[in-house]
């Protein structure tokens, strides 16, 4: 295990290990010695600035990539003045690029101030060719470029550059690699996310997402419960298990185990309070899992559901393979197993050929279904997708105004819902100082509305008991209790 790890025992006399995660051990301990002689030499610590574009899944690669920093004597920075930094990219949408562009012609200048600092990209974004490419061509000031299936080779990476002044640029097209125990710097201590699977095999037709993550690849379940044991006995309350398309976990495993097996597997771990998961496919998501989800009680009361469209017709041009009666009835066995569910959902509008009577087939559903919340996006060109070559591409104007139709529906029908827990007493966990009021901290409760309630920073990870006394449409204020009002 990484926590066992003494770097000042490691023998560097010899080559490099060809095992991982011994391999990366290696690496980094003759990175920790780079930083500690440069870091004298200045008289000051380095530093290190991550910024993480996109999803839970690249949030939970960046704290991965700030585990091994700090493992190698880096501090963590948040300003990009730092000595090392690293941009962990997005490109679901094209102007997801734009923004990294816009972003690094700034770092350029610093650099030219700088000259000691190093700039690093990985993600989604380096899996295109042609991105590497004008990198390559047009920003030759980065030093590391490297994508989303070989992040696990970072600290490999990062003793080379440090080591000499040559670019290292290196991108995969696949792998069935999953290296496990590298170091992890996480966010929130009483919170984590936890990877169980990679890639995708949906293939949207509007989506990039499995061209730049490959395919699918299950952790062993072994692997996933031993994380999920020592982020309990690290103090961790609540997991949250990500995925790509976490219903169709297992399936490409030695000994094959369901989503839903490996839920009641987790939900044994003692200490464990709350299990999230995310994102689940409706066309995937079983009987079995239902069941699960109404019988155990650690398994939080919020799912995630995305319906993208609500017409058959647009549904089967984005290759979402259901139809919406298929969703619809999906909808009711869940809220049959599980009345007290929060449903939240992605909303796509403005798909090419979209008309007016797919658009109001789509708002039957979230009048039907009555989301908490809802995710809604223009519909984005993304060069590369089978979406981008359909002819009937929808005026701005009008996806404009059904995207504000959308939305308003969409607000007006969640400020009614999330009314329904107002005047009843509820367990929150209680996440941060509330960033306005410093005599409040907030919360989420089970089904994942957020809380403000008087209260200090001593309550930070820990589940309260909290009178929610009045309903703001999308949270409440509420009250501590010791004896339910």
């Amino acid at each position: 295990m990484y926590e066992n790890i003494d770097f000042d025992q490691i023998d560097l006399s010899g080559p490099a290990p060809e095992q991982e995660p011994e391999r990366q051990y290696y690496f980094m301990a003759i990175a920790r010695e780079l930083v500690r002689r440069q870091s004298e030499k200045l008289g000051r610590p380095l530093t290190a600035c991550t910024t993480t574009f996109g999803c839970q899944m690249n949030a939970r690669d960046s704290e991965k990539l700030e585990g091994i920093l700090e493992a190698v004597g880096y501090q963590k920075s948040d300003s990009e003045d730092a000595d090392f930094v690293i941009y962990n990219t997005c490109t679901v949408r094209e102007n997801a690029n734009l923004k990294v562009y816009g972003r690094l012609g700034q770092l350029g200048k610093r650099k030219k101030n700088h000259p000691g600092m190093k700039i690093a990209l990985c993600g989604c974004m380096m899996q295109e060719p042609h991105v590497v490419e004008k990198l390559k061509k047009s920003y030759p000031f980065v030093d590391l470029i490297f994508g989303t299936h070989n992040i696990f080779k970072f600290a490999e990476y990062l003793e080379e550059i440090l080591s000499g002044e040559n670019r290292i640029v290196e991108i995969w097209e696949d792998t069935d690699k999953i290296v496990e125990n590298l170091p992890v710097d996480r966010k929130y201590s009483f919170k984590s996310g936890v990877n169980i699977m990679f890639g995708c095999n949906n293939f949207c037709s509007y989506c990039i997402v499995p061209y730049v993550r490959g395919r699918e690849r299950s952790r062993k379940p072994e692997e996933i419960l031993a994380e999920v044991k020592r982020l309990v006995a690290d103090g961790v309350v609540e997991v949250m298990l990500l995925g790509q398309n976490v219903n169709s976990y297992g399936k490409n495993l030695e000994h094959p185990m369901t989503f839903a097996q490996l839920l009641r597997e987790v939900a044994k771990v003692e200490g464990l309070k709350r299990i999230r998961f995310m994102t689940s496919h409706p066309k995937d998501l079983s009987d079995e899992l239902i069941q699960v989800m109404a019988e155990e009680p650690k398994i939080c009361r919020h799912l995630h559901l995305p319906l993208q469209s609500g017409s058959s017709r647009i549904l089967k041009l984005m290759n979402r393979r259901y139809t919406k009666e298929q969703y619809l009835e999906l909808v009711d066995r869940i809220r049959k197993a599980v009345p007290d569910i929060s449903l939240t959902t992605d909303i796509i509008v403005g798909f090419p050929g979209e008309t007016e009577e797919d658009f109001q087939e789509t708002l039957d559903v979230v009048r039907r279904v009555r989301y908490d919340s809802a995710f809604t996006f223009q519909y984005s060109r993304r060069s590369g997708t089978p979406a981008a070559a359909l002819e009937n591409q929808i005026p701005h104007e009008e996806v404009q105004r059904h995207f504000d139709q959308l939305l308003a529906e969409v607000q007006q029908i969640a400020r009614e819902v999330c009314r329904r827990d107002e005047h009843t007493v509820q367990e929150v966990l209680v996440e941060e100082i509330n960033e306005h009021d410093p005599s409040l901290v907030s919360g989420r409760l089970s089904n994942n509305t957020l809380v403000h309630f008087p209260g200090d920073a001593s309550m930070i990870g820990t589940l309260q008991k909290v009178y929610l006394e009045e309903s703001k449409g999308f949270y409440y204020m509420g009250s501590l209790v010791t004896e339910e009002k």
